[in-house]
């Protein structure tokens, strides 16, 4: 890795193209704020949305794909030279691939006036770069193990691509097989990365305060809790009305919870980068529960799938872009208030509109939720705007490295 701290520290122009990390997730922050902002705005009756989607497939869409894609961005442009001890993308050509991310917002936003395969062109050309650029330095590093992270965005672009064409047909495509597609491969990336770095984080805690019950590493019994997720996962593409379904959902949620119970999660409440870590893994958890009661009709399906998309994705990306940048500039690996203020935010925002799912027509629980979501997102983006854009800190040469509330 001394070639990528080189090339890091050679870098002269801003420094928020010295790593990946720094637009894509100070990006996602501010959008997830703002596209909730102007969400509230189109339900108040109010035609701000210039867009050939209709209002609530363009707030699936930018949620789950134009949110997501700027947090994975940022995520394996961070850890895949980790990964393969290769050089990071830094600069211009990191400048390029944000770019293509605006573009992407923009296009989308004022896709009446476009045609669609412009539209789908912009949208689109970031995840590809991204899956091809994985795959190159995954396969340059001859890092076979996270080969499986190049695919599953390859297929999150192709979930983008169908989600397009279904909404371009008229069909409700917040509901269509896309949208199963894309929360499919974001739900196993959870799973498969999540496994590895919850127990990891949270066992590094432990051993530095001298706890003697660690977390179990991982197992056969892991590996196959992910093959039955997988299993799962398909069976909600394929067949998401089907009983069988319902009941392969439900089975993996426990076997995440009991793969979850193997981590020590009640031991790291002294921490709020490690317990939201865990809260997020328990929505994840959750989901799998309610979304397999949904399926059977045990409860309201649009409800249960906002503990997967608000819950697991929303509260895991927060809390992964919290923690990465506070290590990667050189920060102390430690949540001040105002960031465990923002975790609860969201954690309030998911329960609220999980409630607002049992309580039809009951607005103020919805506005509770938007209105947490907004503060969640726009005091992280506000939070971290000084991490992600100034300098990296030497903690060698400051003594006593400063805590980011």
């Amino acid at each position: 890795m001394a070639g990528a701290a080189e090339r890091m520290r050679n870098w002269q122009g801003p420094a928020i193209l010295s790593y990946g990390f720094r637009p894509f997730f100070l990006f996602a922050g501010l959008w997830a704020a703002l596209a909730m902002v102007l969400w509230i705005i189109a339900l108040m009756g109010h035609d701000i949305l210039p867009t050939a989607f209709s209002p609530y497939d363009w707030h699936a869409h930018e949620f789950v794909f134009g949110y997501t894609s700027a947090v994975i961005a940022g995520f394996v442009l961070t850890a895949v030279p980790n990964w393969t001890g290769r050089l990071p993308v830094t600069g211009w050509p990191l400048a390029g691939l944000a770019l293509l991310w605006i573009a992407g917002r923009v296009a989308v936003f004022w896709s009446a006036g476009l045609p669609l395969w412009l539209t789908m062109a912009a949208d689109l050309a970031l995840l590809v770069v991204l899956a091809l650029v994985i795959l190159r330095e995954v396969t340059a590093g001859r890092n076979w193990r996270n080969l499986p992270v190049a695919g599953l965005i390859a297929l999150f672009a192709l979930a983008n691509a169908v989600f397009h064409l279904e909404a371009a047909a008229g069909r409700l495509a917040a509901e269509g097989f896309g949208l199963r597609i894309a929360l499919g491969a974001v739900l196993m990336l959870i799973s498969l990365i999540g496994g590895r770095i919850i127990p990891s984080f949270t066992r590094n805690w432990l051993a530095a305060r001298r706890v003697q019950a660690l977390p179990v590493p991982f197992s056969r019994a892991d590996a196959m809790i992910l093959l039955g997720t997988g299993a799962a996962l398909l069976l909600f593409v394929a067949l998401p009305g089907q009983a069988a379904t319902g009941g392969a959902l439900i089975l993996a949620g426990v076997a995440h919870l009991w793969r979850q119970s193997r981590w020590r999660p009640l031991s790291t409440g002294g921490e709020a980068l490690l317990w939201v870590l865990h809260l997020a893994y328990l929505f994840l958890s959750l989901g799998f529960v309610s979304a397999g009661a949904g399926v059977l009709g045990l409860m309201p399906y649009a409800a249960s799938l906002h503990l997967w998309m608000a819950g697991a994705i929303g509260l895991m990306t927060l809390a992964v872009m919290g923690r990465a940048a506070l290590g990667h500039t050189g920060r102390a690996l430690h949540a001040g208030r105002w960031l465990a203020a923002c975790y609860g935010a969201l954690a309030v925002s998911v329960i609220a509109r999980l409630a607002a799912g049992f309580l039809p027509g009951s607005m103020g629980l919805l506005h509770l939720a938007a209105t947490a979501w907004i503060l969640a997102f726009g005091g992280f983006a506000v939070l971290y705007w000084p991490v992600l854009t100034g300098p990296k800190i030497d903690r060698k040469a400051v003594s006593g490295a400063a805590r980011p509330a």
